[in-house]
């Protein structure tokens, strides 16, 4: 019989892990890069695309799924995992980022936040509790807890007011979650550490989320314009705050050498739109750094994106016919772009847990280092 859920870590190398999440939709390996899939599709990509590229789990979006189409109604089509087929794990955060982020008029009590909706204006209501519901309906098998994200910049009484919240919040999550007996009994809760840039009151945070009890726990409250230097000092604590038994899971984040850096500091899991979102817009990721493929000098480039890939579209197609695709607006151009991007990412992950194992992570690092930065374009 399958698990719910476990944790398993494979090998250690300085602070990074390699291991395994178990569940009943199948393992997770990591570390991990779970590609956004906001609107029950990744952007651009069929589900056995994404899952080509190596993706043992995807992330969908709380926020714009409880608005369009509404999760009363995927439940009725018979969740999302149905609605979209992608029969593997899928990680739902819990609208809080959003409702923050993209509404207008947003009223934050100690309830939960009333907003109203980008899409039509409507006015909702989001609490824990209706979070964990709305989870619950399109049937996710990793919930995030319910919490506020702290913007970057807040006064230190902010920041403090803004985790203690979370951190009650937190504790409805878990409440409402258990209540939903089934789901629950087939699903795992991840909650969320805040406390911004300060490290006792990160320390303050995990303190009260073990207390409650977590299958695994986020680090939530960066990737939020505080820059790459700040979000690393952070993580060179952070992670060893929360346990070493459980998956530590980095929201939101981010570009390749974020991901090769918190991986150093001991973090499992990430997800992030850029991979997506850049490629829609031309931007190609390849171990010699990122490529702006509308620039000029591509327009009769016959080199695939990157020597060095194994994905279909370096196999297939060049760098001019990309730039053509791009810079006539094709929707092709955004499909094939996409996919090599996630298959980076992917093959990314792997290379980081091939070399966790083998105990030269220190290398890979370097190399990476050496080839990504030293790389990449100045556009």
């Amino acid at each position: 019989m399958a698990e719910r859920f476990s944790f398993s870590i494979a090998a250690t190398d300085g602070k990074a892990r390699t291991g395994k999440i178990s569940m009943l939709r199948g393992e997770i390996r990591t570390p991990a890069f779970m590609p956004v899939g906001t609107a029950a599709t990744v952007k651009a990509m069929k589900p056995e695309t994404v899952r080509a590229t190596g993706a043992d789990i995807i992330l969908g979006n709380t926020y714009h799924l409880m608005l369009r189409p509404g999760a009363e109604r995927v439940a009725r089509l018979g969740g999302l995992h149905k609605f979209m087929n992608w029969d593997r794990p899928i990680l739902t955060d819990s609208g809080g980022y959003q409702v923050m982020s993209l509404s207008e008029l947003t009223k934050l009590s100690e309830n939960g936040v009333e907003f109203q909706s980008h899409l039509d204006g409507s006015r909702h209501m989001l609490t824990p509790e209706r979070s964990m519901e709305i989870q619950r309906l399109l049937g996710s098998d990793i919930v995030m807890a319910f919490d506020e994200c702290t913007k970057n910049g807040a006064t230190r009484e902010e920041a403090q007011a803004s985790m203690e919240r979370s951190m009650r919040w937190a504790k409805r999550s878990r409440d409402g979650f258990d209540s939903g007996e089934e789901h629950a009994s087939r699903a795992a809760l991840f909650g969320i550490q805040q406390g911004s840039l300060d490290k006792e009151m990160r320390a303050a945070s995990a303190e009260a989320l073990i207390e409650i009890g977590f299958d695994g726990y986020a680090i939530g409250g960066l990737a939020v314009g505080e820059g790459q230097e700040a979000m690393f000092e952070v993580l060179d604590y952070a992670p060893d705050q929360l346990p070493a038994d459980k998956p530590r899971y980095l929201m939101g984040v981010g570009k390749p050498d974020d991901l090769v850096g918190a991986v150093a500091r001991g973090v499992d899991m990430f997800d992030c739109v850029l991979p997506s979102r850049s490629g829609r817009n031309g931007q190609a990721f390849t171990a010699q750094g990122a490529l702006n493929i509308r620039n000029a000098k591509f327009a009769e480039d016959l080199a695939p994106l990157d020597e060095s890939c194994e994905c279909s579209v370096c196999k297939n197609h060049s760098r001019a016919y990309l730039h053509h695709l791009i810079r006539a607006k094709e929707i092709l151009g955004a499909m094939l772009m996409t996919e090599h991007n996630i298959a980076y990412y992917q093959s990314l992950m792997a290379g980081m847990r091939a070399a966790i194992a083998e105990g030269r992570f220190a290398n890979f690092a370097e190399d990476f280092s050496r080839n990504y930065l030293g790389g990449s374009e100045a556009d």
